[in-house]
């Protein structure tokens, strides 16, 4: 069964920073383009960061640029994205994605299988 875990959500303070994990788990996605995307209360799911098959490029979401950074590392199979600067704003439950179609881009993620996300909660 293929599978996408998450890891490394919690409570911060307003500039703080946290590194979010995803393992995966029953086929390698080492060919696949990977993407976080968010959910905050009563808003809809939005991308925040993706990288290449290659890990050649990424790609942010205009809120995070700077503050963000995503990566990969195929030999364990897991991604990460470190979060600096943090704010209240960036409040949500986070969610790691595979790219359906393998040797895709870092802006043209579509999701084909989900983690079941973490939460993150930033205090002001």
């Amino acid at each position: 069964q293929v599978q996408l875990v998450e890891s490394g959500g919690g409570l911060v303070q307003a500039g703080g920073s946290l590194r979010l994990s995803c393992t995966a788990s029953g086929r390698t996605f080492r060919n696949s383009a990977m993407a976080w995307f968010r959910q905050a209360p009563g808003k809809e799911r939005e991308f925040v960061a993706g990288i290449s098959w290659t890990a050649s490029n990424t790609h942010y979401t205009d809120s995070v640029k700077g503050r963000f950074t995503i990566s990969r590392d195929d030999a364990n199979n897991t991604v990460y994205l470190q979060m600096n600067s943090l704010k209240p704003e960036d409040t949500a439950v986070y969610y790691c994605a595979a790219d359906r179609q393998a040797f895709g881009d870092s802006y043209s993620v579509q999701p084909g299988v989900w983690g079941q996300g973490t939460l993150v909660t930033v205090s002001s």
